[in-house]
């Protein structure tokens, strides 16, 4: 593994979220099932400690961090009513004693996950519709009005996918490759499920600090749009290398948009099933908004041969309350 050290990591402001790295499991049972072709392992991002946790937890650290260095004490941000983000966000907020408002695409249906916003304190600000303009809209009419209350307002996009944010991922990907190396296990391959494009895009980066060679980051596309998805990673991966002064892997950005199905939000028969089967090889749950596709894609890949004989990691990004939502539409 390279020093990631050679390279001058920015120190930006941040607070304590995890509680320490996630674990990093093989997936013994599973890799079986799947005929014993390709090694797989699992990153549990889930396993965060606070509100079912996941991946975007990571984004918070900085993202809060920034807020509170600002002396920020009201957040905005937005999402779908599913949004591990928005979730995760209020939690966090609620820990730091910031005020979260939260706005909620159209329309409006009964949530899991909106209950946990609310539970946390989070103040629910629904559109009518899912377009994104309106959204955008709403989002600065209630950040204009808490700043006409007196209150210092930060603004995070959906997602948290900001660079700040995304930096949190390219720290993941360093602390995948010290547990890589403790295992002697050798990354061939990351899979996980790819919207807004910062987690991809921090451990391509990371990816190269910390690993020689680095492995494929595969994308799994979880909503519409793979082309616009792109170049948003194109863009995000130029300011997170130029963070850290290396040249930008963008040439390794690899989208699979195979597992779309109907679209954003919609389960289909491979995630479904997908679900199920590492449900009942390994006792492990995955959400059918995001990560189950991206677990679909992954077996989809391990099934057509194109990677026998390596090690892959699947990114389990959390999202676990959408389990229990009554729609997806």
């Amino acid at each position: 593994m390279p020093d990631p050290t050679r390279h001058a990591l920015p120190e930006l402001p941040r607070v304590e979220l995890l509680a320490g790295p996630t674990p990093l499991q093989p997936l013994a049972r599973l890799s079986k099932a799947l005929g014993g072709r390709v090694d797989l392992w699992i990153k549990r991002e889930d396993l965060g400690p606070i509100a079912f946790s996941g991946n975007k937890l990571r984004n918070l650290e900085f993202l809060l961090g920034g807020a509170i260095a600002d002396r920020a004490t009201a957040i905005v941000t937005a999402g779908r009513r599913w949004s591990n983000h928005c979730r995760l966000t209020a939690a966090a907020g609620a820990r730091l004693g910031l005020a979260t408002h939260i706005v909620i695409s159209g329309p409006a249906h009964p949530s899991p996950n909106l209950e946990l916003i609310q539970l946390f304190g989070g103040i629910v600000h629904q559109a009518e519709t899912d377009a994104r303009a309106e959204r955008e809209e709403l989002m600065r009419r209630v950040a204009a009005q808490l700043r006409d209350d007196g209150r210092r307002v930060e603004v995070f996009p959906v997602g948290g996918s900001t660079a700040i944010g995304a930096w949190g991922q390219v720290l993941a990907a360093l602390e995948l490759a010290d547990q890589a190396e403790r295992e002697h296990a050798a990354v061939d391959l990351l899979v996980l499920a790819s919207a807004t494009g910062g987690t991809q895009a921090g451990l391509l980066v990371g990816a190269a600090l910390g690993f020689t060679p680095p492995p494929r980051v595969l994308g799994v596309v979880a909503s519409d749009g793979a082309p616009e998805l792109h170049a948003t990673l194109e863009s995000k991966v130029r300011e997170l290398a130029a963070m850290v002064g290396i040249e930008p892997p963008v040439d390794r950005i690899e989208l699979d948009d195979g597992q779309i199905g109907e679209g954003y939000g919609q389960p289909t028969a491979a995630s479904q099933a997908a679900a199920q089967l590492l449900a009942r090889t390994e006792g492990i749950l995955v959400d059918p908004i995001y990560t189950a596709k991206a677990l679909a894609g992954l077996i989809d890949l391990v099934r057509s041969g194109a990677i026998d004989g390596k090690r892959a990691v699947f990114w389990h990004g959390g999202g676990l309350p959408s389990l229990f939502e009554t729609s997806t539409s």
